[in-house]
């Protein structure tokens, strides 16, 4: 999810992350401090999933700021595993000191990828989230088990380039995606969902995957109507992840129980500090 106004990245410019009134500033080149002079805790690194933007992340990020945590929400393009991964890894990069990284969804996929290699990275923190081994895909992994709406939800708009983009349709979002927030909020986070292609929800994990060798947290939100419970379980379970689960929450369980995501963050960075 992209937040309202992100200004550059480039080396020497100050970084400006707004988000529906939200203001985290982090410093030159290097989003988690400046070089000899590293934050004292984690930047913690927010990937939003399909169908969504980063202005959901928004409870958990202004808490997260008010406990002294440096915030970076990383702009996940949507258009496919591998190249979005690239993506979220060159922003990964240019953190300065340790990393916590959060992803959502099938922002799930894309750091099991991103994080491979990084050895800044400390957590990965698993929200409602895709967890695939080599070679599954998101499409794959949500066929596995009974219970998602996903796939009678969308609505396909082809593209010029012959890719679909895929939206939830805003009639069912608020009753699938977010069902436990205010009906307003979720209408809301239907009108600002950005899309995400055929490609990207098709496209088989490639390479190793991070989780096999950087400890993991997982969040099962337990009313999922996207991503059902059970396939969660299942991916947590195999990733040998530490879990958490929310009895009755939405997909959207960091935007509708803000604290308990937080603190499920903030236990990884105390059981993964060195």
């Amino acid at each position: 999810m992209f937040g309202k106004s992100l200004k550059s990245w480039a080396a020497g410019s100050a970084v400006l992350v707004a988000s529906m009134g939200l203001f985290a500033v982090a410093a030159s080149a290097h989003p988690g401090g400046h070089r000899g002079h590293p934050a004292t805790k984690p930047t913690v690194v927010l990937v939003h999933g399909a169908f969504a933007d980063s202005s959901g992340f928004d409870a958990i990020s202004r808490r997260l700021l008010a406990d002294g945590y440096p915030v970076v929400a990383a702009p996940n393009p949507l258009r496919g595993v591998a190249s979005d991964a690239a993506q979220v890894r060159a922003l990964l990069e240019s953190v300065e000191g340790p990393i916590v990284l959060v992803g959502h969804s099938y922002g799930g996929a894309v750091i099991s990828s991103a994080a491979t290699g990084n050895e800044n990275i400390r957590a990965l923190v698993y929200v409602a989230a895709f967890v695939p081994e080599t070679g599954e895909s998101v499409e794959a992994l949500v066929g596995k088990f009974p219970g998602s709406t996903v796939g009678e939800s969308l609505e396909p708009v082809p593209l010029p380039d012959g890719l679909v983009d895929l939206y939830i349709d805003p009639a069912v979002f608020p009753e699938r995606f977010a069902g436990d927030l205010p009906a307003k909020d979720a209408a809301l986070y239907a009108i600002s969902q950005r899309p995400a292609t055929n490609q990207a929800l098709g496209e088989p994990a490639q390479g190793e995957q991070a989780w096999h060798s950087i400890p993991s947290y997982y969040l099962i939100s337990g009313a999922d109507k996207i991503i059902p419970p059970a396939a969660q379980e299942f991916m947590a379970e195999r990733a040998g992840s530490t879990v958490q689960k929310v009895r009755g929450a939405s997909h959207m369980v960091f935007a509708s129980r803000p604290d308990t995501t937080v603190g499920l963050i903030e236990r990884a960075v105390r059981e993964t500090a060195r």
